[in-house]
């Protein structure tokens, strides 16, 4: 093999990897999008619960 070519198989393997990284980045960002989207409706649910758990408390103390 001359020195050519593994020149040439060494850059194709670096632009394989460069798309290999770049997808995986890609994926990163989508899963970062969703984690976030799934923190904002765990912090909304907590805000209900506590809301509803202090209504019904407000409720026992009133002995409805």
């Amino acid at each position: 093999m001359g020195v050519t070519e593994k020149i040439w198989g060494a850059l194709t393997s670096v632009i394989k990897l460069e798309d290999k990284v770049n997808r995986q980045a890609d994926a990163m960002k989508g899963q970062q999008a969703r984690i976030e989207d799934l923190t904002g409706r765990v912090i909304r649910l907590e805000a209900q619960l506590e809301l509803l758990t202090g209504a019904a408390l407000a409720r026992r103390l009133k002995g409805d």
